[in-house]
């Protein structure tokens, strides 16, 4: 038969190839009976050997002859040679059943290179290993083994051929991540593939031992096989119409399978804000396979067109049905939206279900705000475009007011970076919009009577640019399509230098407060807003009547007053925004309404407003709202002048800073004071954080890959901390640590501590 060159512990595997590819061999002409001898000698060889390589020797290739592999193997081989390969890339290994994925498309990965090769067995990974491992891809995922089972290879000599694979791989490119998955289930109902589909048992085997020697051998196993099985454990008929191979439908469970994995991603969606009540099934609905969105309420078509053009953006069409009320039909393969009794203990306007089986999605609620907010919920089950994880969800706000606040009087942003901030913050289930747009620097709304407010000359940054009424309408208007509410601030008597450049006199003069009421009639009775917030912080009072006259002017509209606190005399039934308590006069005073800020400045950069504190934080110092404390506005104030407007957004944590206030303000709960430390590893309280991480760093490579996202982990950085040591004024004085001798392992950390954040104040 002429071995070649090929040591001994390859033989089996030439042996069993000879006899697999008969084709291929000088021996072609064998008859049945000496094929049948060589195979029988072939088994009996490979199962005396102990495998393919010595674990405390290097790895050393088997050399396997050309004439051993068929013409189309050479092909894909000379194919992937020349493909660019790079640390970025995913390689996905295996025989026809991976050949026939396109999987780049699959993903939507253009790193993704698809190495499966038709007819493929182990031997032949091991043969082509170097075009799998040039230039160290960053994952290698792996399934192999169903031909070899055909070709009467033994269970323990694919076992040790995967095994060397996954030595190899890790000798030769250490940061490569490997991920064998199981082979697939079979079934001989068809009759096509006997000697394939006749394997169940071996191929059930085969996948035990994989997983149970995964840690050993150092890869992550991928079990598909319990997925793609029928009630007798074969291969499911709706995946398969040959017992082998794969239908369309299958591919993209492989996807939803394999998703968490190619993207680094948790092994379920991550819900952000976690709802109330989660519990997961084992069911998904199929996108696929959905037919229609049916309503039982008019009020509800702007939700069912906003799904319809969500699913539209990721592929999902669904045929456009008439927008009135469809109670009376058939709701399988559907998307429900429902309004019907929820009952939750607060907040029942925005509280919502939402269940997911295999055949139908039901959205409740009690009102359509409760509805758009599933439906956002919703798509962030639907992370991977194909499959929504079956669960059960109720779940409601612990707090009413959830707000964000951008400063435009300082620095300009343009409508669309201001879109872009309202977009995110009505993911993540915020409910107010604060526009703080006069400051010091610049007054930037336009007031028809007294257009001198927003003349270049009478601004320091950003000369010239202002907001119109339109642009301020349409503001108003995106944020109500997102059951936000815009809470407009004109600052008074405070941070209105531009007032008076403009004018030659301050607000608490006579004049002043006559112009601040013709400001304020044109921009109520321009505007269709519930609140004026009036700031009033930051000023020495000279005309005690201003606030209280003021007040009672915007009052009279029938609007509601917010204003900064600590700040003016304000009267009761103003509500504040804290920025401090002094003392709790405030928060314990049961006739106010307040809303909490504290150490809720992203600029800062200070350990108080980073997202671990934010995390932490219980807001207004409960662990839920009620009829005064309202809820909380994180805030951007963006002190310093910025050279591009993306520089506000680049400089602070502004985003990741959302995502954590929108945990704390939806859930509720939280630790008591100010805590800017991630905790003692594995502390209950460094395990809520880490949970957290997870879930924020998925969003960051899901919805924020072209966004900026100032965040990186840190929950895995530990440090032990060793000392204080005391001086007692002695400058020369050496401690432990200055000694050469000084040796770390041995000694006892005064502290052990979580964390990677490094805070630059801007005092």
């Amino acid at each position: 038969m002429g071995k070649k060159s090929i040591s001994i512990c390859s033989l089996p595997i030439f042996l069993l190839l000879l006899f697999a590819l008969p084709s291929i061999s000088s021996n072609a002409q064998k008859s049945k009976s000496e094929e049948k001898k060589t195979a029988s000698k072939s088994i009996k060889h490979n199962s005396e050997l102990n495998g393919l390589s010595d674990k405390n020797s290097p790895l050393i290739k088997p050399q396997l002859h050309d004439s051993l592999f068929s013409t189309y193997y050479h092909q894909k081989v000379s194919h992937f040679k020349y493909l660019t390969q790079t640390n970025k890339s995913i390689v996905f290994v295996g025989n026809s059943i991976t050949d026939g994925g396109e999987w780049n498309v699959l993903f939507d990965n253009l790193n993704i290179i698809n190495q499966g090769i038709s007819g493929d067995i182990s031997a032949g990974i091991i043969h082509r290993i170097e075009t799998v491992v040039k230039n160290n891809p960053a994952k290698v995922f792996l399934m192999i083994g169903t031909n070899d089972l055909a070709r009467g290879i033994s269970v323990d000599s694919i076992l040790k051929n995967i095994y060397w694979i996954s030595e190899y791989i890790h000798e030769q490119s250490p940061a490569t991540k490997l991920y064998v998955q199981s082979i697939l289930p079979v079934n001989d109902v068809f009759k096509k593939f006997t000697g394939h589909t006749n394997k169940g048992a071996q191929i059930k085997f085969i996948n035990e031992s994989l997983q149970k020697h995964a840690t050993q051998k150092n890869y992550t196993f991928i079990d598909l096989h319990s997925n793609f099985i029928d009630a007798s454990g074969k291969l499911d008929t709706r995946y398969t119409n040959d017992g082998l191979h794969l239908t369309g439908e299958a591919y993209l469970l492989w996807k939803n399978l394999l998703y968490p994995s190619v993207y680094d991603l948790q092994s379920k969606p991550s819900l952000l804000p976690l709802p109330q009540k989660l519990s997961y099934t084992n069911e998904r609905f199929p996108l696929t396979k959905l037919t229609s969105i049916s309503i039982n309420d008019p009020s509800l078509a702007k939700e069912k067109e906003w799904l319809l053009n969500e699913l539209k953006s990721i592929g999902i069409n669904v045929s456009a049905a008439p927008n009135e009320v469809e109670s009376k039909r058939s709701y399988e393969n559907s998307i429900q939206l429902l309004l019907d009794k929820v009952d939750v203990p607060q907040n029942q306007n925005e509280a919502y279900q939402l269940k997911v089986t295999g055949n139908n999605i039901r959205v409740i609620a009690n009102t359509s705000r409760g509805i758009f907010f599933g439906l956002q919920t919703l798509k962030q089950l639907m992370r991977d475009k194909v499959f929504v994880e079956g669960c059960e969800i109720t779940d409601w706000p612990s707090f009413q007011w959830r707000g964000y606040m951008i400063d435009v009087g300082r620095n300009y942003m343009s409508m669309d970076l201001l879109r872009q901030q309202i977009d995110v913050i009505s993911r993540y289930k915020y409910n107010i919009f604060h526009f703080h747009f006069t400051e010091d620097i610049a007054w930037r709304l336009a007031i028809k009577q007294y257009p001198q407010l927003t003349a270049p000359e009478n601004m320091l940054r950003d000369k010239g640019q202002y907001y119109t009424e339109a642009e301020m309408k349409e503001l108003i208007n995106y944020c109500k399509e997102r059951y936000i509410t815009l809470v407009p601030e004109i600052d008074m008597p405070g941070h209105s230098a531009a007032f008076t450049r403009a004018f030659g006199f301050n607000m608490q003069s006579d004049s002043g407060i006559v112009i601040v009421k013709n400001i304020l009639k044109e921009f109520i009775e321009t505007y269709d807003l519930e609140y004026v917030h009036i700031g009033a912080d930051e000023v020495k009072i000279t005309n005690k009547n201003f606030i209280p006259e003021v007040t009672a002017f915007i009052q009279s509209f029938g609007k509601k007053v917010i204003g900064w606190e600590p700040g003016g005399n304000f009267s009761d039934n103003t509500i504040r925004q804290m920025w401090m308590d002094d003392n709790g006069a405030v928060s314990r005073n049961k006739n106010i309404q307040y809303i909490d800020s504290k150490h809720l400045y992203l600029n800062h950069m200070d350990p108080l407003e980073a997202v671990v504190t934010i995390f932490n934080r219980q807001i207004t110092g409960n662990e839920k709202g009620d009829e005064n404390a309202l809820g909380g506005t994180l805030c951007m104030w963006h002190d310093r002048k910025v050279g591009k407007q993306e520089d506000v957004l680049n400089m602070n944590p502004v985003y990741p800073g959302m995502l954590a206030f929108s945990e704390r303000v939806w859930r509720g709960g939280g630790r008591p004071g100010w805590t800017a430390t991630i905790g003692a590893p594995e502390s209950e309280k460094a395990k809520d954080f880490e949970s957290f991480e997870k879930r924020i760093l998925d969003h960051k490579k899901l919805y924020f890959s072209s966004l900026p996202f100032t965040y990186a982990k840190q929950s895995s950085t530990a440090w032990k901390l060793y000392g204080p040591y005391e001086n007692n004024g002695d400058l020369k004085m050496k401690f432990e640590p200055e000694l050469t001798n000084w040796n770390a392992t041995n000694k006892k950390a005064a502290h052990e501590v979580v964390g990677g954040t490094i805070i630059l104040r801007h005092w």
